[in-house]
């Protein structure tokens, strides 16, 4: 699985960008969005993804691959 986030909802404020340890989100047509061949959802290193408790519009969701 990996994470993704809803371009509709994302107000770009760069925060899940800069929490992510595997550089797995990058800016997209004006918002930002998920490598999910890159996201391990920081398996290991928390209880949720580091972009997830970082967001405050609750725009990034789990996905299946």
């Amino acid at each position: 699985m990996a994470v993704a986030i809803d371009g509709s909802m994302c107000t770009a404020c760069g925060d899940c960008e800069s929490v992510c340890p595997t550089t797995s989100i990058f800016p997209h047509k004006g918002v930002f969005a998920v490598k999910e061949e890159t996201c391990t959802e920081c398996d290991g290193e928390s209880d949720f993804p580091k972009c997830m408790e970082a967001c405050m519009d609750d725009c990034i969701s789990y996905v299946e691959n």
